[in-house]
């Protein structure tokens, strides 16, 4: 009787461990599953924080710096009036990567007037770009058909230091030690011009009047634009900003 009793204890032994086993096995399954989908997981979150980090790199590092802007004032047959062309030279900032100037616009307002403006080759089948030369001066080389492209919604673009020839009629793109400036008409229509168009403002920058606006590239800070016009046009060009 007593070793049937045994027998009977030793079964339920074995049934015992059996299940243990089992249950045993599948916490190692489970673990392992577990495991597997936290390591994926981690290796998802390691690769979006990795772009995440570059992506934020190249916002803070990259961007636009407005390094002068001039004006000129419009003179006609000999009587000075309002300021009608800006030329603001931009160069990347330290650090900064390429910047496409095919896709940089220009934000800018006089007040009473916001305009946004982008490079004249996209718009127009003219294209303005010029190696600017340091004989003579640089406004008087957009005189006649050149400002044609630079009207109420594009702006020109013209080389001023450019070591590696980046900055082409197709691809005007600056990297480190490249400078450029960008030609903005600001006035209306010219009398007697049919062919000519208005400019950002469709009227010339009058005196005292304050002008704001930024020069936005496809990645990075943008360059800032803030200056306001002389009290008094005495002579024809100007330093704005």
């Amino acid at each position: 009787m007593r070793k049937l009793l045994n027998r009977n204890k030793d079964g339920e032994f074995g049934a015992i461990g059996i299940g243990a086993m089992i249950v045993f096995i599948a916490m190692i399954l489970v673990a392992g599953i577990a495991a597997s989908v936290l390591v994926s997981t981690s290796n998802t979150i390691q690769i979006q924080a990795l772009a995440t980090g570059q992506q934020t790199t190249k916002e803070v590092a990259s961007g636009l710096s407005v390094f002068e802007i001039s004006g000129q004032v419009n003179v006609t047959g000999g009587t000075k009036y309002d300021i009608n062309y800006t030329a603001i030279t931009v160069k990347a900032r330290p650090g900064s990567g390429d910047i496409d100037l095919n896709n940089t616009y220009i934000l800018i307002s006089d007040g009473s007037t916001k305009a946004l403006v982008r490079y004249g080759h996209m718009n127009s089948t003219q294209i303005y770009i010029a190696k600017a030369s340091t004989a003579g001066d640089l406004f008087t080389r957009l005189s006649g058909d050149d400002w044609d492209c630079c009207n109420y919604e594009n702006f020109g673009i013209a080389v001023l230091q450019d070591y590696d020839s980046s900055v082409t009629e197709y691809n005007p793109v600056i990297n480190r030690g490249d400078k450029a400036v960008l030609f903005v008409r600001c006035g209306a229509q010219p009398t007697g011009d049919s062919t000519a168009q208005a400019g950002v403002f469709a009227q010339e920058i009058s005196e005292r009047t304050d002008v704001f606006g930024r020069i936005i590239p496809e990645i990075g800070a943008p360059g800032v634009i803030s200056f306001s016009a002389p009290m008094s046009y005495v002579d024809t060009i100007y330093k704005l900003q």
